[in-house]
This record gives structure tokens, sequence and C-alpha cells, in this order.
């Protein structure tokens, strides 16, 4: 889920972005109803969270739906007490991968905020940077806490597009992937009550912050593409779309970490990743988790239908 480390250019087409993002009345709008709803819903993570001595060992720690096993034959070799073994690693890894994407979105509003081209968004971006350290704070204050780590990132890097104009789109369009991908789980995991309630309270908290960034990004991401559009011939659009898709793929797989395999006790844990990656019941894991974006993105012409192959 956190995103792949690609080269860092300065396009050549930033001069342009003013007219792109300040120029849309509508994105204006928007951006000061977010700034309003930010000020509104704001709260001090310090004083929110009280965090318990322990979670229940003996309880799931993920909702069981979301493990990356579901649905594949691996999954269905596991007993019980594996699997809620596997949920308290894999919600451990879920978080760390976020500790990990929030550092590189941090690193990127930071690179912009005060820039022109981001002159109209910068109040805003102030806003995400302090809710994301924020959320940073809590995600690896539970692991921990709980189970005594932060997994490393281990993401896999590749190659951008060779299309150095739709370098700021391909950024806020990973962004906002990886958001909505987080906002899957917590949206299900808030809700769920065979959770442990801190581990509720920290998604509920989550996707209420996140749900003003996926509004902020879905608006900049489109905004953006409309643009390039206009500039760039079908191949080049072709290049971004299978590119994106690859990185949805990544990230998906990201979630799948032989480590907590390893952790929860369950043998040779790289060959049951590997046949869990292989399986068909992944692959609709996959696409299931991915549902809300690659609907967006095609219903915004970003894309040209919903499947995601495999990397």
């Amino acid at each position: 889920m956190t995103e792949p480390q690609t080269a860092t250019r300065t396009p050549d087409h930033l001069a342009e972005l003013p007219d792109i993002l300040g120029g849309d009345e509508r994105f204006r709008s928007i951006l000061d109803r977010l700034v309003t709803l930010s000020e509104r819903d704001y709260y001090d993570p310090f004083k929110l969270f009280r965090w318990p001595d322990r979670i229940d060992e003996d309880g799931y720690w993920m909702s069981p739906e979301l493990l990356t096993v579901h649905g594949t034959e691996a999954g269905s070799r596991l007993t019980t007490e594996q699997l809620k073994a596997l949920s308290k690693w894999e919600s451990v890894n879920f978080y760390s991968l976020n500790v990990h994407g929030i550092r590189e979105l941090l690193s990127e509003l930071v690179a912009r905020i005060h820039t022109p081209p981001f002159a109209v968004a910068s109040e805003y971006f102030h806003h995400i940077i302090g809710e994301e350290n924020d959320h940073m704070w809590f995600f690896a204050t539970f692991c921990l806490r709980y189970a005594g780590k932060v997994y490393p990132d281990r993401s896999m890097a590749f190659a951008a597009p060779s299309v150095p104009e739709a370098d700021t789109f391909l950024l806020f369009a990973r962004l906002l992937i990886f958001e909505e991908l987080v906002d899957v789980f917590n949206r299900r995991m808030g809700d769920d009550e065979r959770l442990d309630p801190t581990v509720r309270k920290i998604n509920k908290v989550h996707h209420q912050d996140e749900s003003r960034h996926i509004a902020f990004g879905r608006q900049i991401v489109a905004l953006l593409h409309k643009d390039l559009r206009q500039r760039l011939g079908a191949a080049q659009l072709r290049e971004l779309e299978t590119y994106l898709k690859r990185y949805m793929r990544n990230s998906v797989e990201g979630l799948c970490n032989p480590a907590a395999f390893r952790d929860a006790g369950i043998p040779e844990p790289y060959a049951v990743r590997r046949a869990v990656l292989a399986d068909p019941g992944f692959d609709d894991f996959t696409q299931r988790v991915l549902k809300r974006s690659t609907s967006h993105m095609t219903g915004e012409g970003i894309f040209s239908d919903e499947r995601i192959p495999r990397v």
C-alpha cells in the first residue's frame, strides 16, 4: 500500500498548473468547504486515545474477510487459531504500510505547499499535513505498543511512464489510490463488533479524516487528467492507465507480507505468500478492495475498464 519509489523529476509544465487548479471555481469551493470541515472536526489525538495495556490475543485484530488469505486455498487450510494470529500480524502490517505511505504523502505535500502551482490548495494542505501526522502517530503507537515493532517498508520500485507532463497527475493519483484502499479497510473495521474497541476507534477516526482527503484527491486528479487528455495521445494515456493499475495491484500485494505469516507461526511463509498471490481468490480480493477506486477512475475516463491484471 505504500507507493513504489520512482525517480523525482521537475516537470516543465508546472507553470501551467495555476490555470488548472486556481481557475476552477468548483475546485476552489470544495477546498473552502474541506477547510471548514477540518476546522470543525479538529481533535487532539494525544487526548482522544486511551491505550489499554493489551489487545485480546484470542480475538480478531482485523475483520476475517479482509485477511489476504480469505477465499484462497491456503486460507482454507488454516485453523481458527491461526487465522486469529494472522489477523494480529496482518493488522500490524496494515498500520505499518499506513505509516510508510503517510510519510511519503507528507514529504510530497511539504515539497509543494506555498509554491505557485499549489497556491490555491495550500491552506488545505496545512490541514492534510497536520491530520496525516496525527494518523502516522496513532498507527505507529498501536504497532509499537501491541506488537513491539513497525514492519519495515519492503515496497518494490518500478519505472514510471516516460511522460514528464504526467508527473503531478501520477503523484496525486497514487496518493488517492492509497487513501481509497486504506479507507475500504477503515470503514469495515471501524464498525466490526468482533474487533477490540481500540482497533475499531483508530479505524473509525482515520476514516472520518480520510473522507475529506479523498474528496480533495478525486477533484485534483480529475482536473489534472482532464488537462492531460487535451495534450497527450491515446498511447500515452494508455501507458498512464497501465502504470496506475500495476501500482494498484502492487499495493494490494503489499498487504500480503511473509513476515506476518512468520510472526503468526505459519510454516513456510514465503511459499504461503506465493500460493496466495497466485490463487484466483486473491484476484477476487484485489478486485473487491479496489472496486471503489476502479469504478471512480473508469467513471472519470482515467481508466478504460475496471479490470486489474496481475503484475
